[in-house]
């Protein structure tokens, strides 16, 4: 199966198909036809006397330097070489191939200009499975010049890439794959730097990752209603549609799901008339990150579906426009925003995870050991707990107002959105390992009341029979550690995504 590119809506779940399963792609017959005719109009213009800004003009601070004819083609390789100053440990391979992805679709809009050959070799690059090394550091979000560049050195036989298991010399790289490095003509190397793919790519990863872990959450939530033994008026339909909030309405019919044929329905089935606000208001407010996160969705997908080249190329018109839509406030300030409404959750769980060790609250043994207080149970989990609070509110504060004026001045602002994806990015790992704590915990407690599993909610008994198949109860103390790594690993592999039967998700 190939996808193709250049008519149709690429969603994230294309991409991830593409980055994951390496699924080839391919280039419609009419956007082959825009990128044509835009070409054509490149090439008309270079030479026209008329100064374009990456065409016959020079980039960044040398704005307005005029190109010599005879320069053209040596000075988009420079270009691309000068800017590839990115930093770091590299990506995984994943997440090279979203990018890759991300850069072939936008190019294949049309508004770059740039050569079907150049196009042809990056699709090519990307289905012979050659995956440039890219450092993670240097974007400002203002095109991902840095990480753009080193992905496409190995185009033209430089810089580094991974083939067959193997770094190489990109040069190297191309003749096992059975290529040959492309000749970048005029603006080739602006057009293939001057994106937001790298951001685009990460985000849709990210948010893909973000997607499975709440759904992850929801399962985690119901285990955890049970083990408590929770009043489920909350979840009442027509109680959240009294007041249909952002999500709110969505989230109460999925935890109503998950604990389709639970006791808990019964009348007086529930131990509290109000039980703490952690689980009376999971609806609010995870609704509201769900409704964060398809925001931030949209706008990753607008990214990956449209031509954000400056200058951009308008053939119908005969004109090179320079312009602002390689500028994207709108994805950074979603992220930030899903940063912040997952913060709010964890902290819920984070209070949640803590009544239970209190019997005043559950009726259970004091830190949910049936060994009196000879034995910790999992009171020290609590510190674990903190600690990751701690880490996520740090990754909570907004990374889209951290910037400086660059480029002697004429660069005065950036929305810092690459940084902001990888806050997220880190902020979701140390979410995964809450949800993994939550589950442990929702469990114990259902271990310790004895509860009768055939009186269980349908998709909590799921996460719990999941996750006893590879945590036991505890009993007598022993490190919980090592289980608490295994249950973040089945989280972050979509294992208790009861959402999408398929699973998994993307190394992040």
């Amino acid at each position: 199966m190939t996808l193709e590119l250049g008519e149709r809506w690429i969603g994230i779940d294309d991409l991830v198909q593409v980055a994951r399963n390496r699924t080839p792609v391919s280039l419609a017959p009419a956007a082959r036809e825009r990128v044509l005719a835009a070409r054509a109009l490149v090439m008309r213009l270079a030479t026209s006397g008329q100064p374009i800004y990456g065409l016959n003009s020079a980039l960044g601070a040398n704005t307005g330097a005029v190109l010599d004819d005879a320069d053209l083609e040596a000075y988009q390789r420079r270009a691309v070489r000068a800017r590839a100053v990115a930093v770091g440990p590299v990506f995984d391979t994943v997440s090279v191939r979203a990018m890759q992805f991300a850069r072939i679709a936008g190019l294949a809009r049309g508004g770059s200009g740039v050569s079907p050959e150049v196009l042809d070799a990056c699709i090519a690059l990307l289905n012979r499975q050659v995956h440039p090394q890219v450092p993670r550091l240097g974007s400002i979000g203002v095109a991902d010049l840095p990480q753009l560049s080193h992905l496409a050195l190995p185009l033209f036989g430089e810089g580094q890439a991974e083939f067959d298991g193997q770094i190489l010399a990109g040069d190297e790289a191309l003749a096992r794959a059975g290529l040959q490095p492309v000749k970048l003509g005029a603006k080739d190397g602006l057009a293939l730097i001057s994106a937001n793919a790298a951001t685009t790519a990460r985000a849709a990863l990210v948010l893909h990752g973000v997607t499975a872990t709440l759904h992850a959450w929801s399962a985690a939530v119901a285990l955890g209603f049970e083990g408590f033994r929770a009043n489920l008026s909350p979840l009442n339909a027509h109680a959240v549609a009294a007041r249909p909030a952002t999500g709110q309405i969505e989230l109460a019919k999925e935890l109503r799901a998950l604990l389709k044929g639970s006791a808990l329905w019964e009348p007086r089935a529930a131990r509290r008339v109000q039980d703490p606000v952690s689980l009376r208001v999971v609806a609010q407010v995870h609704g509201s990150a769900r409704g964060m996160v398809q925001a931030a969705r949209a706008q990753v997908e607008i990214e990956l579906n449209s031509a954000a080249d400056s200058p951009l190329v308008l053939p119908e018109e005969g004109a090179m426009l320079s312009n602002g839509n390689f500028h994207i406030p709108a994805l950074a300030l979603a992220l930030d925003a899903c940063a912040i409404a997952l913060a709010q959750a964890a902290s819920m769980s984070v209070a949640r995870c803590q009544r239970f060790m209190s019997p005043a609250l559950t009726g259970l043994p004091l830190q949910l050991t049936r060994h009196g207080p000879a034995h910790s149970g999992f009171a020290t989990v609590q510190k674990t707990l903190t600690a990751l609070w701690a880490e996520i509110r740090l990754r909570a504060n907004p990374g889209s107002l951290d910037f400086i004026p660059v480029s002697e001045g004429l660069e005065d602002h950036a929305c810092m959105a690459f940084g902001v994806v990888e806050k997220l990015a880190e902020l979701l790992e140390r979410v995964q390992y809450l949800v993994a704590i939550e589950l442990l915990v929702a469990a114990q407690a259902v271990d310790l009341r004895a509860l009768d599993v055939s009186q269980m909610g349908e998709g909590a008994l799921a996460a719990y029979q999941q996750l006893r198949a590879m945590v036991p109860m505890l009993d007598e103390d022993r490190p919980l550690g090592p289980d608490i790594d295994r249950v973040y690993q089945a989280v972050a592999a979509g294992v208790f995504d009861f959402q999408t039967p398929e699973g998994g998700v993307i190394p992040l």
